[in-house]
């Protein structure tokens, strides 16, 4: 590479860097455009496998698929630790994301690989400062929406093991609505028995979503119904999370001066 070349490509990297972590108003838009992007996709990914393959879809598959591989992209360029990213199960999961988009997989064989990117929602450390800065109701209900979107990620990643490992050998999965069915049915443990899972696999897999899932809901449940925490670190032993209205730290005494957002 010339000189030239070399000083376009700092050049460029420079300013990648300053939208994906910088504090300017540009950087700051452009991360919370990338959320909403991962939203949208989320939401793509749900919608579409209730619908049949068309053109349409498989359009849309490509142009999301370009999309995350410009930000995986992106992301690497300015990485700091690029070997140790690849350390990082999120990055994988991304991978096999632009995988299953741009790949030409046939039926919803993707499906089950493309919902993998729905791990990614709210994993950006960036995003989350970002978030706890600028939204109040982001730092009240911070551990709810954590464990709303946990559960939330919990189904439709178990939903598509259904889906993808039933298709072919269980009747009473025909569909991804199907699979939905029995996985909520599952997670509750109100087992109707209506949808069973045959087999070693299929028992396995209920007792996955059986432990996992009442794990995850009762973690929903305690957010929703213990006290809300604020994240101030405390100067002295560095504990984060503190009751709203705190005067002294529980785990060293030493006092607080929590910052008040005043009534609302």
């Amino acid at each position: 590479m010339t000189v030239a070349s070399l000083k376009t490509f700092a050049s460029l990297s420079r300013s990648i860097r300053r939208l994906y972590e910088g504090a300017t108003p540009s950087g700051v838009g452009f991360r919370y455009a990338l959320l909403a992007f991962d939203m949208v996709t989320v939401l793509f990914i749900i919608a579409t496998s209730f619908l049949p393959s068309s053109e349409i879809i498989e359009t849309l598959d490509v142009l999301f698929g370009i999309a995350i591989l410009a930000d995986f992209s992106a992301r690497l360029l300015v990485s700091r630790h690029r070997l140790r990213d690849f350390t990082r199960f999120s990055t994988w999961t991304d991978i096999v994301a632009i995988v299953s988009f741009l790949a030409p997989l046939a039926g919803e064989a993707g499906g089950f690989l493309r919902i993998l990117r729905t791990l990614r929602l709210l994993r950006d450390y960036q995003m989350l400062v970002r978030l706890r800065v600028d939204s109040p109701f982001f730092r009240r209900n911070e551990e709810v929406i954590f464990a709303v979107t946990n559960l939330a990620v919990f189904i439709f990643v178990m939903t598509a093991i259904v889906y993808e490992t039933q298709k072919f050998r269980n009747d009473q999965i025909t569909n991804y609505a199907d699979a939905l069915y029995f996985t909520v049915t599952a997670l509750t443990t109100t087992g109707f028995g209506d949808i069973t899972l045959p087999g070693t696999v299929g028992r396995l897999i209920s007792v996955v979503i059986m432990i996992f899932g009442v794990t995850l809901f009762f973690n929903l449940a305690r957010a929703l119904l213990s006290p809300n925490k604020v994240r101030f670190p405390c100067p002295t032993c560095g504990l984060q999370r503190h009751d709203s209205d705190a005067v002294h730290c529980k785990a060293c005494g030493t006092v607080l001066n929590i910052p008040d957002e005043g009534v609302t």
